[in-house]
């Protein structure tokens, strides 16, 4: 009741966007995590050709954000979230209708580049309707967000039960009714004429060193969100024999977001500055993977030997619920509010670029621990990327690169709150 509460507190395009992202992650978590299973098995393909489809996916999406966050700026935001439902309609629906490695890859387009449209732009809508309360937008964001995650699976795996075609048809169903719904409800804005073109706005964006190495020390919040569906769910189904457990890491982060996050942002934006729970927040998340680390290799098949993974899963939650919504609002103030869109663009660009390293690095310690009986090497490997990510915010804190506006008490900056 607190968050309908508080989403009720915003303005209507804000209320908007935050059932939007239910959809859309409800959307997209039905139909993603079935699809290679749907390629190799119900359609027989390689796992080379599955895994080119994929990838095909990702990096339409991972490449091309820096466009639709340049649009978002230009164009403005309604229309480039309207544009992204709309083609994730068209391609969730040519995942059902085609078999065709051609009309597969069309889809894996058309839905990776939907994700670059209206990633970046929904979130510079929501700052820039949020005013001096993005803090607490876009930790709503994240609750709705992680609910959608949720939901997606559950239903995914009911409508599995009739054949792939229902779930994908409903995912594409999902996402035309929220093109509907935000192209007669969403307010349009005015958009400020734009100046120079959109490569000075680019040069302008990535030559702005504080907030490239920024992104770049986000290198952690990303690569350690991501062991949710990686590194978590496999240590919960080692450490007890049921491939099961992995349900267990998805239900408790939920659980706590939905518990806690509102919270958690309320508290911490009344007594500090974002600098330092960003900091803090990173920390946390490498912290969360030292309770398996200590018991790797050691499960017994039991329910309790879940327990030191479910905890790391608990304490991983609770520093993206630290972090995430002051990194949000970070990012906007690094520059021109004309360029929020494209700040936001390429923030995910330059952090998913490395967040894929980071991911290459976990994968390989995991293998080379699997090889030589070092069952703790990825657990380690992922405490080490918090930490580092940790000493490298609160280093550019520390040299003044962060923005200044402060997230809590008035009169508190960035410099002096760490």
């Amino acid at each position: 009741m607190g968050t309908l509460r508080e989403m009720r507190s915003f303005p209507l395009a804000v209320q908007l966007l935050l059932v939007n992202q239910l959809g859309v992650n409800t959307g997209f978590y039905l139909l993603i995590p079935y699809l290679a299973t749907h390629l190799g098995e119900d359609l027989g393909m390689s796992a080379a050709v599955v895994g080119i489809v994929l990838g095909v996916r990702n990096l339409s999406q991972q490449g091309l954000f820096i466009i639709g966050g340049s649009a978002a700026d230009r164009l403005g935001a309604r229309g480039v979230i309207i544009a992204g439902c709309g083609l994730r309609t068209v391609g969730f629906g040519l995942f059902a209708l085609g078999d065709g490695l051609p009309v597969l890859l069309a889809a894996s387009v058309l839905s990776g580049l939907a994700g670059a449209l209206f990633n970046p732009a929904v979130r510079a809508y929501l700052a820039q309707e949020a005013g001096g309360r993005k803090a607490e937008a876009f930790a709503l964001f994240n609750v709705f967000a992680t609910t959608g995650a949720l939901v997606g699976p559950l239903l995914g795996s009911a409508l599995l039960l009739v054949d792939f075609r229902a779930s994908a048809l409903t995912a594409a169903g999902i996402f035309a009714v929220l093109t509907v719904a935000q192209a007669l409800v969403l307010p349009a804005r005015e958009v400020e004429p734009a100046k120079g073109g959109v490569l000075a706005d680019w040069r302008e964006v990535v030559s702005n060193r504080a907030f490239v190495a920024f992104a770049l020390a986000m290198v952690g919040m990303f690569t350690l969100e991501n062991q949710l569906y990686l590194l978590l769910p496999d240590g919960a189904r080692r450490a007890t024999g049921w491939d099961g457990a992995a349900g267990l890491v998805f239900l408790v982060g939920t659980l706590a977001n939905l518990a806690l996050q509102l919270r958690i942002t309320r508290s911490l934006k009344s007594s500090g500055t974002r600098a330092r729970w960003i900091a803090a927040g990173l920390a946390l998340m490498g912290l969360a993977f030292v309770p398996p680390m200590l018991v790797a290799g050691a499960g017994d098949g039991s329910w309790w030997a879940a327990v030191p993974v479910l905890v790391g899963v608990l304490i991983l939650n609770l520093g993206v619920m630290v972090a995430s919504p002051f990194v949000m609002e970070l990012i906007p103030d690094f520059g021109r509010p004309e360029l929020t869109g494209t700040y936001f663009g390429i923030f995910y660009v330059v952090s998913g670029i490395a967040a894929a390293v980071g991911n290459t690095v976990v994968g390989w310690a995991m293998d080379a621990g699997d090889r030589g009986g070092g069952e703790w090497v990825p657990w380690a490997c992922c405490a080490v990327f918090g930490l580092a990510s940790a000493g490298g915010v609160a280093w550019l804190h520390r040299l003044g690169a962060l923005p200044v506006s402060p997230a809590g008490l008035a009169g508190v900056t960035e410099r002096s709150a760490v």
